[in-house]
């Protein structure tokens, strides 16, 4: 996801360091660089469309009631921030779009306003439960507090800091989750049926984006990338450039619980390996469609390549490894994906708060639409993360001994 001088540049990407987002949404991060249309100018007017006035008309009735006659309960006076933000909320909601969101002025910052790239929290992935009608843990990043404190994948947010988690969306969760390194979160995490009890310390997490080494007893490169910030494509090339491709028989580029990153770093990845052509398709509806092409920077490699992916793929991931898939670049080994093929901008709003909306569907390059779908593998290779072993990584080798069985079937 990428934007220029407005906010939309911010919310598509992860942020551009080594710094891990440290509770992050899986399929948040995808966008375009085509919507320079939204950016908001300090001199720009939103003006009243024609004819609204009639259609508005119970919108004010109501503001005016709830301001002449209501007593709260909680004998509490109800400020006018409280009542417009609620009205955009329930509109933004009406689209019934998991991806489009609104983010009030005291969450808005939290979420985008930090160009460090140092997010400060207890280091999770999160998506929605739509059976548990819950938000999840997805994955937990090694070292960080939550692995720490034992929390699980699979785990429900039940509360944060004593408030009903059910009643966030990710974005309200993500907020109140990070914080300051130092301070403490208290969380309640629904397990099995079980509620369990956890007391974090927010940390700083820093971690490389990037793995690479050659596996061992083999001539195959592993790459494995975190996920695709400003800098992946450079990271990619430097990792390549460090194996002495020259010398191996075969490549892994191991995409695994990677959620997703910039549009245009999933563009420069995809045009690594595949020399010209289309990368994705973006769709706009109403016949209007922006095809994205390879970009010339083809790496020319000829040993063959696999990309392994599970079902925290997602985005960017997929978006990826669906290119390669169809140009035939790569074959794909593991599960199939997380399944997010819509493109979001984000637009930092006057009240300052901020609006994540839909704004397209991208398909890759033989016109899938892979959303709620996923990529799915040329070669199936399940793993239950609850039978984790750091020692086995039956994906990985059934990558090792596909990339072998290419090396060694003989040309007809």
């Amino acid at each position: 996801m990428k934007l220029t001088t407005n906010l939309l540049e911010r919310a598509r990407q992860i942020p551009p360091s080594i710094v891990m987002v440290v509770i992050f949404i899986t399929g948040f991060a995808l966008g375009s660089q085509t919507t320079a249309t939204f950016a908001h100018h300090p001199d720009q007017q939103y003006a009243q469309p024609a004819g609204s006035d009639e259609l508005f008309e119970a919108f004010w009735q109501v503001y005016d009631l709830i301001e002449e006659e209501f007593v709260s309960p909680h004998n509490q006076p109800i400020e006018p921030q409280i009542l417009v933000d609620g009205a955009i909320q329930g509109m933004v909601e009406a689209l019934e779009d998991e991806n489009s969101g609104y983010m009030n002025p005291e969450l808005y910052p939290v979420l985008f306003d930090d160009l460090s790239g140092a997010i400060e929290g207890i280091g999770v992935v999160i998506r929605d439960n739509e059976e548990l009608g819950g938000i999840e843990v997805v994955n937990i990043l090694e070292g960080t507090p939550a692995a720490q404190a034992g929390i699980q994948i699979g785990d429900i947010f039940a509360t944060v800091n004593g408030e009903d988690a059910f009643d966030f969306n990710q974005m309200e969760l993500a907020a109140r989750v990070r914080g300051a390194a130092g301070t403490t979160v208290e969380i309640t995490m629904l397990r099995n049926g079980e509620r369990v009890e956890f007391t974090l310390t927010r940390a700083r997490i820093e971690i490389p984006n990037i793995e690479s080494h050659v596996i061992e007893d083999t001539h195959i490169g592993y790459i494995k990338l975190h996920e695709f910030t400003s800098e992946a494509r450079t990271e990619i090339d430097a990792a390549i450039d460090s194996l002495n491709p020259e010398m191996l028989d075969g490549l892994v580029l191991d995409f695994r619980g990677n959620p997703g990153g910039l549009l245009t770093s999933a563009i420069d990845v995809a045009s690594a390996f595949i020399e010209e052509g289309p990368i994705l398709v973006e769709d706009f509806g109403s016949d209007r469609e922006q095809i994205f092409q390879a970009n010339g920077t083809y790496r020319d490699l000829t040993i063959p390549l696999v990309i392994l992916v599970d079902e925290r793929s997602a985005s960017a991931s997929e978006l990826v490894a669906g290119a390669l898939q169809d140009t035939g670049a790569a074959t794909i080994i593991g599960e199939t994906t997380f399944g997010k093929g819509t493109v979001q901008s984000v637009q930092k709003l006057v009240n300052g708060g901020g609006l994540r909306l839909t704004i397209a569907r991208w398909l890759t390059p033989n016109r899938h639409w892979i959303h709620g779908a996923g990529i799915t593998p040329d070669i199936i290779v399940d793993w239950d993360p609850e039978t984790f072993d750091e020692i086995e990584d039956p994906q990985l080798d059934r990558a090792i001994s596909h990339l072998q069985e290419v090396l060694f079937t003989p040309i007809e």
